[in-house]
Formats: C-alpha cells, structure tokens, sequence
C-alpha cells in the first residue's frame, strides 16, 4: 500500500511537472522595437491569446530609452528567448542570421511584394509599409503663394524657390517664430541624416529595384555626381532649417514644431501621424529633391521585418499569429485604424484615417516610390559613421567640401 501511494504521489509530481511545461509552452513571446505600438499590439495579441488558447507576452525595446540592437542580445542570452522579433533589413539579418528560420509554404507570402528575402528564400514578415517625404502644411503653402502640385516632381532649383517664398512670407507677416523646414540632425537624431537623408543617395530617381548604388557603396565604390547632388540638397535643407532644431532639437522638438503649425516643412514620416490630433491644417508629402531635377516620388517600403527564432518551440503558433494579422478582418483593424500603420498587404481594404499614412498609400498606390536601401548598409555605419558627419556640417564646424570628402572616405573604407 505504502508502496502504491508512493507511486501515485510521483504521478502526480510527474503530471504537474508536465502541465507546467505544457502552460509554458503556450506563451508566444513578441520581442518588437516600435513604442508608439506597445498598447495597441499588446491588446490585439491579448485578444488573439485568448481566442486562440495561448498566451502572448509583447516586450518592447526602442526608441530614444531602450537599444534593441543591445536588448536583443540580452533576450537571447535570457531562460525565455522571443519566439518572434524584429529585423530591419539585411544589416538586421546579417547580424541575427544565425537565429532566423525560413518561411516555407505561409499564405501571407503570396499577399504581399515586400517580403524579407536573402537568396530567394522568405526570412521575414513585413510589419507594415512606411514612407517619407517632404511633410507640407497646406496653409502655410497656400499662403505664401507655392503650388503643391508644382512640386510633386521637383528640382533642387523649385525647391529653393519656394523656401525663398516662404521665407519671404514670413518676414512680411512677423512670423519669426515659424520655420521653413524642421529638420533635426543632433547626436540621438541621426536616424533621420545617416539613414533617411542618405538614402536618397542610394535611391533616388532610381527604378524600385535597382541596387546598383547600394552595392557599389557595400564594395566601397562612390558615385561622386549623386554624392555632390546629396550635399547640394542637404545643404539647402541646412539653410532653411530652424537653426535650434537641426542643431540640438530632438524628436519632439522636430515634429512638435510642425504640429503646431509653425513648419512649412518637416523631414520626417508616417510613423508622426499620432502627433497630430489636434493639428488644424492640411498635410501631405511632397519628394525630396537628392538629385538636382526629377525627383518624383517619395521613399517607400518595410522598414522592419518580423522574423521567426529557428530555437523557438512556438513556430506553429507564430506562424499563426502571423497569418491572422495578415489575412483576418481583426488584423486589418489593428493595423490601420489601431496601430495606424499602412499594411504591406494586397488583400488589405481599409484606408488609414491620419494624414500622413493616407498620403504614403496614395504615393505608393500611383507607383511613386522610391526603395529603402538604407538597412542594407553595414550595421552602424548609417547612424555611427555618417550621422557625426551630418551633424558637422548642420553645426557649420565643416564645409560642403568637407561634408563630401568625409563621407567619400566612409563609403571607400568598406573595401
């Protein structure tokens, strides 16, 4: 008898081991990079736990008090790694190669023409469209006598001219206060130079799928004519940007600047759409003129990329998760009328209700779209390598001169 019961208690040890384990393993943990979407995919994935019968724990790690790229190390070296996380680009995956598992036979592959691929295989799912321009407030335009529509395929010389009308606007009203273009280029902004600037020298005026700059650059080759047309631009954005801003400005200094109606224009994207709720003007966006003349579309594409943890145990339940955020009524709503994202998939009906969403898929749906090459360079050398260079010539501490031969150096280095 003693000898049963012993028995009996080591079932139940055995059993309640094991329904621990089973418990643990129905958690999906998420391990994403985008703050301004914490609450809202944390209360999507909620949802879908519960109908689904599993748990869903969202980490996140982004933005000016959290480093991803650092935190991520860390969520592998942890007892619980993610299941999913995020990549951005082939710097991202160069980097987590070793701990990314291919897609084989998912539906959303076929819904969507921005997949994350490396030799023709699928590594990542796109967690949205995202694109950048020169952000406009109508009224200020309007005001100061620039034709939006004139601007939708400009050169560097139309682009002075409307700062010189508005400048001009300004100075007739007494409106020293308001600024012709927010621009930010200080050290914690350099996302915005040594990637989105500098992307126009990867891409623009180029067909969607050419890579020929990026790959000259990736074997330390400089096109010094698109390289001279960059400076050119940037130095105009200089000239005409709120001296504070570019300098020192952050985040919220550079867009706030803009929502408050006091920037005819605004270096930034879709992604600022929240901070626009109480703004009273039209928006939209316009190119930037990188290149001298035939600027025509605006920049374009997935900024980052979900991806399955090979080591996971949770593969089919990703692979669900993912699925449903692409295909089901549920995802959709989330996405665009929750998240405020633009969706990277076909099936997708709904039209995002903030104005700088809306002006992306308008430009993306017209064909007027430039690619995103910058997650392509070597992991750092956007933000650690050009950003300094950036900012030294914002502060005026270098020349254009300078500016050009810095970054010439840059590019050759990576031979």
């Amino acid at each position: 008898m003693k000898k049963l019961t012993l028995f009996i208690m080591a079932l139940l040890i055995v059993s309640s081991l094991t329904a621990c384990a089973q418990k643990e393993d129905k958690t999906l943990v998420i391990f994403q990079n985008k703050v301004e979407i914490n609450d809202v995919l944390t209360t999507y994935a909620t949802a879908w736990g519960l109908a689904n019968d599993v748990t869903v724990e969202i980490k996140t790690c982004g933005g000016d008090s959290c480093a991803y790229g650092t935190q991520i190390l860390a969520e592998f070296q942890a007892e619980r790694q993610p299941d999913i996380f995020v990549i951005e680009g082939m710097g991202g995956y160069n980097v987590y190669a070793d701990k990314v598992m291919e897609f084989t036979g998912d539906a959303w592959i076929s819904n969507t023409d921005l997949e994350f691929k490396v030799d023709g295989k699928v590594y990542g799912f796109p967690v949205a469209v995202e694109g950048w321009g020169m952000a406009y407030n109508k009224t200020i335009l309007d005001a100061a006598g620039v034709d939006v529509e004139a601007l939708k395929d400009v050169s560097q010389a139309e682009y002075k001219e409307a700062f010189d009308k508005i400048q001009a606007y300004y100075d007739a009203n007494s409106m020293s206060d308001y600024a012709v273009v927010s621009m930010a280029a200080a050290s914690g902004m350099y996302w915005v130079t040594g990637l989105h600037n500098f992307n126009g020298y990867l891409s623009a005026g180029l067909e969607y799928s050419d890579n020929s700059i990026i790959t000259k650059l990736l074997a330390g080759e400089v096109d010094d004519a698109r390289l001279a047309q960059l400076a050119d631009w940037f130095e105009l954005l200089k000239t005409y940007g709120d001296e504070s801003i570019l300098t020192t400005g952050t985040y919220d200094d550079q867009v706030g600047k803009f929502a408050d109606g006091k920037a005819a224009f605004l270096h930034q994207g879709n992604w600022t759409d929240s901070s626009y709720a109480t703004s009273d003007f039209d928006m939209g966006f316009l190119p930037h003129a990188t290149m001298a003349t035939g600027n025509d579309s605006i920049f374009i594409g997935a900024p980052s990329y979900y991806v399955m943890n090979k080591d996971s145990k949770m593969t089919s339940v990703a692979k669900a998760f993912l699925e449903d955020l692409a295909a089901s009524a549920a995802g959709h709503e989330y996405m665009v009328n929750q998240a405020h994202m633009v969706p990277a998939f076909n099936t997708v009906t709904l039209i995002p209700s903030t104005p700088l969403s809306a002006s992306v898929m308008a430009w993306n749906q017209s064909g007027k779209a430039y690619a995103w090459w910058q997650n392509d360079m070597p992991s750092g050398f956007g933000m650690e390598t050009l950003g300094p260079v950036y900012e030294l010539f914002a502060k005026s501490e270098t020349t254009k001169v300078e500016f050009i031969a810095q970054i010439k150096a840059a590019i050759e280095a990576l031979k």
